[in-house]
């Protein structure tokens, strides 16, 4: 596998064998933003860069990006084109999933639009699969949000009921006995970015979870 790097050459990416692999879902065009909101700056760092940064504090090697709308280099990340992007998340999920390394035993999947989750959450979200859980998924106040771990095992029936403009939630309701929710309260909020408004809101200050 390769990742892209400047001036469109690419790069071997080395599989780190028996880890975690990060996935964002970056290919939306932004309907309501306006523009793809994987490019968009928040606190002077475009979203997909601080997605990206997310998954690698929080752990995950390598981490990849699948963009559709807008086309982009993403320094340290595995760049993957959806070329069905516009019928929604489920597709690029697939996709993403498809490109995860085979040696990655499990993937952290995020979401490009919620700029203020915070590396903790994904890292307790590895110490569940860790632990024994084969789905892990980040809570605040009880109500799953994001990020969600899947284990490998699982890819094959996550990415069969991925349809349409849903991402794992099919498969999460399909199978709670293999939940295993994970409170993420102190560690980022879930808010996502959705009009140019919400780039005003104020960002989670670190907690001692995040240390």
């Amino acid at each position: 596998m390769k990742r892209q790097v400047g001036g469109g050459v690419e790069e071997p990416v080395h599989d780190h064998a028996g880890g975690v692999a990060g996935v964002v879902l970056a290919a939306g065009s932004g309907s309501r933003f306006g523009r793809p909101k994987a490019l968009v700056e928040f606190e002077g760092e475009r979203l997909v860069d601080r997605a990206v940064r997310l998954l690698e504090d929080g752990g995950c090697r390598p981490v990849v990006v699948v963009l559709g709308a807008a086309a982009a280099d993403v320094p340290r990340a595995v760049v993957v084109r959806n070329p069905g992007w516009a019928t929604g998340m489920g597709s690029s999920l697939r996709v993403g999933l498809e490109s995860v390394p085979g040696s990655a035993r499990a993937a952290v999947i995020a979401l490009v639009d919620q700029p203020l989750i915070r590396a903790g959450a994904v890292r307790r979200l590895i110490g569940a699969f860790e632990a024994g859980a084969a789905v892990a998924v980040a809570t605040y106040g009880g109500a799953p949000r994001n990020p969600v771990l899947i284990a490998r095992d699982h890819f094959p029936e996550v990415a069969e009921l991925a349809v349409g403009d849903v991402g794992a939630r099919p498969f999460l309701r399909a199978h709670p006995e293999l939940v295993t929710p994970v409170p993420c309260d102190d560690v980022g909020d879930p808010a996502d970015i959705d009009v140019p408004a919400d780039l005003h809101r104020p960002a989670v200050p670190p907690r001692a979870a995040e240390r």
